[in-house]
């Protein structure tokens, strides 16, 4: 576990340092209440957790037999050989317990060339043919898209499940899991079986005729419609119960889940008492006697891994990875005893937001991960990858720490919490050197020492921003993913024109002098056009400045490139349709229009010219 002078034997930080560089201490009461939730470990558990080592590593016992992923056995007598496979293999030393031990590159597979690509908000990206939210087969379009104008890469918001229940969680950062996928992305049309029902088409694409993502009446009609097309040709393929049987306990655990939340509720903290329990007599009763419902959650997964194969075909498409789940969801279930109960995860103050933030996932507990042999950190990450080829992990300063809250507390009465870092980045590697998949890891904001070096010691990409930085672009770092604003930012337009300032007025996200004078800040980012210029002049000069960065990815967001005035996300906000807002051009359309090609032309040059 990384510590630091004031880190106790919980991991907990005594005090902590904000964007000024202005230490705080933490009180003793909250440290008290953190350290009764995060609990203390057995007295064997250095003992008997993972040991994660690279080729050549020393390890930390004499001698040992390893049993490999292949099934083949190792003598190992000190430190691994050069040639030792990657991979979770079994060691065991004399006279000591069986334990994991993950053996990683060190580094993350990196593409050779740099590449450009669009950051696709896909519920937002709707075609003709969407039923009310961008779908698979509108990601395919993208794609398709952006391989005609010489793209190398999609970068998408989290596709993660939320609870199947009337009321759709909105946020793409708030799942109930980060191993499944939402069925909402399905395009009805193209799952198996679709031609032996009724399907309604012409009623299911009237739901993109409103202005917003209407998740709760788009997954009321999808659902029907599947359980339908599910019902009458559901056991058919033979390909599915082959697919669902090779994905074993997780996707078992997953469609329990779901069948348990269409009757009892998506929190499973308030199921009859007895179902609390995944491994529980009365959760495998439940299973056999709702056989069918199960199965059919377990059947919009595959349809789900089908549809996303035929979207990413060919292509890189970078995956988010939220920071954290729903309390209440499905990998909280599963995972109640390495999950905290008690706390949730957030932000400290800062200039942005003076109260901190509290994001409503309980966070990981660092020492309860390690006795679970990293397993939920590995799935999720090893999940988000898988079919795709890439991986953005939301925050990943929180794999070195992260700021609990008590539950009950503001956000500002929270501490850190630090975590084995230097573990969850070899694992991190090693996934990603399975995959191939390129990792970015988003580390904006206050990024304490430390962070950004470790990330490139392990060929993690920086995320950098216009919005952001300083330096000219020019001078940005190589190994990073460039871009000019994120989901929470503002867009160019938004901002060139005032209609964000104005948007956050309306929602009272700070007093007038400090929004005049964050957007000014912002507006110094774009130097060199008149007042007067249109916004589309303000969109390709931003992009203009952004060809010019040396980074290996470049990144353009949809909404820039169409004019969107409004961001997808405004933080602090609830009376704003956060996450619900469509693009204004359909997804045929974008590829003739003309700001999508000037922006696509400039930094297809830029990397051309890099």
């Amino acid at each position: 576990m990384t510590s630091t002078p004031s880190t106790d034997e919980w991991g907990i930080d005594a005090t902590w340092l904000d964007a000024l560089d202005e230490e705080h201490r933490v009180e003793q009461a909250t440290i008290d209440r953190l350290r009764e939730v995060i609990g203390t470990p057995p007295a064997d558990l250095e003992d008997r957790a993972p040991i994660v080592a690279r080729p050549g590593d020393a390890l930390e016992v004499d001698e040992a037999e390893v049993t490999c992923e292949d099934g083949s056995s190792r003598h190992v007598d000190g430190e691994l050989p050069d040639d030792f496979p990657l991979g979770y293999h079994w060691l065991q030393a004399p006279g000591g317990p069986r334990r994991r031990l993950i053996v990683s590159p060190g580094r993350c597979w990196l593409p050779a060339e740099r590449a450009w690509g669009w950051a696709v908000q896909l519920y937002a990206a709707r075609s003709r043919g969407s039923w009310g939210v961008g779908d698979l087969a509108d990601l395919r379009a993208v794609r398709e898209m952006a391989a005609g104008q010489g793209a190398g890469f999609v970068l998408i918001n989290p596709l993660h499940a939320v609870a199947p229940t009337p009321q759709q969680e909105a946020s793409p950062y708030l799942p109930a899991t980060r191993r499944f996928r939402n069925p909402v992305y399905l395009r009805v049309e193209e799952v198996p079986g679709a031609g032996a029902v009724d399907l309604g088409s012409d009623a299911g694409r009237s739901l993109s005729e409103g202005g917003l993502v209407d998740r709760d009446a788009i997954w009321a009609r999808k659902r029907e419609v599947l359980r339908r097309v599910f019902d009458a040709t559901g056991d058919h393929d033979p390909a599915f119960p082959d697919w669902w049987w090779h994905q074993g306990q997780p996707l078992q655990d997953w469609a329990t889940w779901c069948a348990l939340a269409d009757v009892h509720g998506p929190d499973w903290h308030t199921w009859p008492a007895e179902l609390r329990d995944p491994q529980g007599d009365a959760v495998a009763a439940f299973a056999a006697e709702h056989e069918r419902d199960v199965a059919f959650h377990a059947w919009l997964q595959w349809c789900l891994s089908r549809q996303l194969e035929r979207a990413t075909e060919g292509m890189t498409v970078i995956q988010d990875l939220p920071i954290g789940v729903a309390g209440g969801g499905a990998d909280a279930w599963t995972w109640q005893d390495v999950l905290a109960q008690g706390a949730t995860v957030g932000a400290p103050p800062d200039a942005f937001n003076s109260q901190g933030q509290d994001w409503g996932s309980p966070p990981l507990v660092p020492w309860q991960l390690r006795a679970a042999d990293y397993a939920p950190f590995v799935e999720s990450i090893r999940a988000t990858m898988a079919g795709a080829g890439g991986l953005r992990i939301d925050h990943v300063m929180g794999l070195f720490r992260l700021w609990w809250v008590p539950a009950g507390e503001s956000p500002a009465d929270g501490a850190y919490v630090r975590y084995p870092a230097e573990d969850l980045l070899d694992i991190v590697a090693l996934e990603s050197a399975r995959a191939q998949a390129v990792v970015v890891g988003e580390d904006l904001g206050t990024v304490e020492d430390g962070v950004r070096e470790a990330m490139a010691e392990h060929g993690i990409l920086s995320y950098r921003l216009l919005w952001f930085e300083d330096d000219d672009p020019a001078a940005w770092p190589e190994t990073a993913m460039a871009a000019i604003t994120t989901h929470d930012l503002p867009t160019v337009a938004g901002l060139w024109t005032g209609a964000d300032l104005e948007e956050q007025r309306e929602h009272g996200t700070g007093t007038d002098e400090e929004l005049e004078r964050g957007r000014g800040q912002l507006l110094e980012k774009v130097p060199g056009l008149p007042a007067d210029a249109e916004p589309e002049a303000a969109v390709r000069h931003a992009h203009e400045l952004l060809a010019r960065a040396p980074s290996l990815l470049l990144s353009a967001t949809l909404e820039d490139a169409v004019g969107e005035r409004r961001r997808p996300n405004m933080p602090g906000t609830t009376d704003r349709p956060n996450w619900s807002l469509p693009l204004p051009v359909p997804v045929e359309d974008l590829a003739g229009h003309p700001l999508v090609q000037q922006v696509a032309r400039t930094l297809a040059d830029g990397v051309r010219g890099g």
